[in-house]
C-alpha cells in the first residue's frame, strides 16, 4: 500500500569543519546554496510537506528563496541529528499514518532516481524504516554498518568505531525513511551515551531492528552519489560532480563544449543546440544562451542572455544585459549589468558598456565608453568615443539617434542628443544637441609655434 510522503531536510547545524562565518548549508554549488539542491531533489518525490530543520543562522536560511514553499521547524539546541527530528515530534503526531523522509541537508549529490527507488523498497517491504547504506572505497567520516548474528544492524559512528570496525566499507548516509507511528515509537528510546554525547538519528536503527517492524537496507546504486560535504576540500569534490553532471546533460542535448575539465557552467545556465563552447569559459547564475552561438575562450557570462547565432569573442565579460541575434562581441569588451546590445550589433575592443542600448546593426569597434545611453539602430561609433555621464553627483543620459556617425576621439558630455543621420567630427567635445542631418564640430584653433622644439631640446 503507497502511504503518504512527508519530508525534513536537516539544516540546523552550524558545521564546524567548514571552519566559515557563514552556516554550511547556505555555501553555494554551481550557483545553488546546499541546501537548495537538496530541497529541490525531495520536492521530485512530490511529497505533501516539506520541512526544513534550522537552528543556526535560522534566518538566514529561512530567508533563501525556494523552488517551492517549504515549512521551518527550529531546533533552539543542536544536540545530534535525533534531538532534531524531535524537534518535528508535535507536526508528526498528526501523520502518524504517513511516511516520513529525513535527509540530510548537505547530501547535494544524491539524485531522485536513487530516492525514488528506496521510496519503491520501503513501502513494497512494509518497512517500519528503511535507509540509505553506500560501499565506499573511502568511507572516512561517515558511521559504518554492522550486521550482528541476532538480526541486529547497527551503526558505529566514526568517532565511536574501534579500528576493525573502521575499515568496514559498507557506510550510512544519513537518508532515512520511516512509518511516523513506528518512529514515534522508537525516538525515546535513543541514547545519548557516546563520545559527543548527542542523540544520534542512526541508532534508531538498532533500536527498530530489535522491535516488531523490520528494516530495510537500500544500497545506493553509484558511490559518487554519496559524498559528505565536512569541509572545503569535500565541497570542491562535490562541485566537481556536479560540474561533470551538467556538462553532459548539455552535451546530450546536443551543446559542443571542447574542453569540459576548463569550462564552469552553473545549473541554472541554459544552453540552446548547435552552440560551441570554447576552453576556459564561465557562466553563470541564470544566463541563457540561444542556438548556433559561439563562445571563445575567456569569456565571463553572468545572468545575461544571449541570442541565436550570437557571437562572444575572446577575454570578454558580460553582466546582467542581454546580446540580440546575430550580434558579436568582443574581444576584450566589458558590458556592465543592464546593457542590450540588439541583433546584428557589433561591440568590439576594448569597448565598455553600461545601462545602454545598443541598436541594430550599430558598431563600437574599439576604445570606447558607453554609459547610460540610448543609441538606436546603424549607428557608428568611432575609436575613443566616451559619453561623459557622471558630473559627480548625478548621472546623465545620452540619446543617439538612427544613422549617426560619431568621429573618433569624441567626448559626449551628457545630457545630450546627437540627431539622426548627424555626423560629429573627430576630436569634438560635444556638449549641445546636435540636429538630424547636421555636421558638429568643436575643436580648439590650432595654433603654430615654428622652431619651439628645437628650442626646448637645446634647454
Amino acid at each position: 500500500m503507497k502511504r503518504k510522503l512527508l519530508a525534513l531536510v536537516l539544516a540546523a547545524g552550524k558545521g564546524t569543519r567548514f571552519k566559515s562565518d557563514k552556516i554550511k548549508v547556505l555555501h553555494p554549488m554551481l550557483g545553488k546554496p546546499m541546501i537548495h539542491l537538496v530541497v529541490d531533489c525531495v520536492f521530485t518525490l512530490k511529497p505533501e510537506t516539506v520541512y526544513v530543520v534550522v537552528g543556526y543562522q535560522k534566518d538566514e536560511v529561512m530567508q533563501e528563496k525556494y523552488s517551492k514553499p517549504v515549512e521551518f521547524i527550529h531546533q533552539k539546541k543542536q544536540l545530534g541529528t535525533a534531538h532534531a527530528v524531535l524537534a518535528a515530534k508535535k507536526i508528526l503526531q498528526s501523520h502518524k499514518q504517513k511516511d516520513l523522509l529525513v535527509i540530510n541537508g548537505d547530501l547535494t549529490l544524491i539524485r531522485p532516481e536513487t530516492l525514488k527507488s528506496m521510496i519503491k523498497l520501503h513501502q513494497k517491504g512494509c518497512h517500519a524504516m528503511t535507509f540509505l547504506s553506500a560501499e565506499m572505497e573511502n568511507p572516512t567520516g561517515f558511521g559504518r554498518v554492522t550486521y550482528q548474528a541476532n538480526g541486529l544492524i547497527r551503526i558505529i559512528e566514526e568517532k565511536d568505531a574501534t579500528p576493525t570496525q573502521r575499515r568496514i566499507k559498507e557506510a550510512n548516509v544519513g537518508i532515512y525513511l520511516f512509518k511516523i507511528d513506528s518512529l514515534l515509537k522508537a525516538l525515546p528510546k535513543i541514547s545519548n551515551k557516546n563520545v559527543k554525547g548527542e542523540f544520534y538519528l542512526t541508532d534508531i536503527i538498532e533500536v527498530m531492528s530489535k522491535g516488531d517492524g523490520s528494516v530495510g537496507v537500500y544500497k545506493a546504486p553509484i558511490e559518487q552519489e554519496i559524498v559528505g560535504i565536512n569541509d572545503r576540500y569535500e565541497l570542491a569534490k562535490a562541485i566537481e560532480v556536479l560540474r561533470q553532471r551538467k556538462i553532459m546533460s548539455l552535451a546530450a542535448s546536443g551543446v559542443t563544449i571542447y574542453d569540459p575539465s576548463t569550462t564552469w557552467i552553473d545549473l541554472d545556465v541554459k544552453i540552446g543546440r548547435d552552440t560551441v563552447i570554447y576552453p576556459s569559459v564561465v557562466l553563470e547564475g541564470k544566463t541563457k544562451i540561444g542556438q548556433g552561438c559561439q563562445l571563445y575562450p575567456f569569456i565571463h557570462l553572468i545572468d545575461s542572455r544571449i541570442g541565436q547565432g550570437a557571437k562572444i569573442l575572446t577575454s570578454t565579460m558580460i553582466e546582467e544585459s542581454t546580446v540580440g541575434r546575430g550580434a558579436q562581441i568582443g574581444p576584450f569588451t566589458h558590458l556592465r549589468p543592464m546593457s542590450i546590445v540588439k541583433a546584428g550589433a557589433k561591440v568590439g575592443n576594448f569597448v565598455e558598456m553600461k545601462n545602454t542600448v545598443f541598436g541594430k546593426g550599430s558598431k563600437a569597434g574599439h576604445l570606447s565608453y558607453l554609459g547610460d545611453s540610448d543609441i538606436k539602430d546603424n549607428v557608428n561609433i568611432g575609436a575613443g568615443t566616451i559619453t561623459c555621464n557622471y558630473d559627480g553627483k548625478k548621472k546623465y543620459k545620452t540619446i543617439i539617434e538612427e544613422g549617426a556617425f560619431i568621429g573618433s576621439g569624441t567626448e559626449l558630455v551628457a545630457p545630450v542628443k546627437i540627431g539622426k543621420d548627424s555626423y560629429v567630427g573627430a576630436g569634438s567635445t560635444i556638449t549641445k544637441n546636435v540636429s538630424s542631418g547636421a555636421l558638429a564640430v568643436s575643436r580648439t584653433k590650432q595654433t603654430e609655434k615654428p622652431g619651439w622644439g628645437k628650442k626646448k631640446r637645446k634647454k
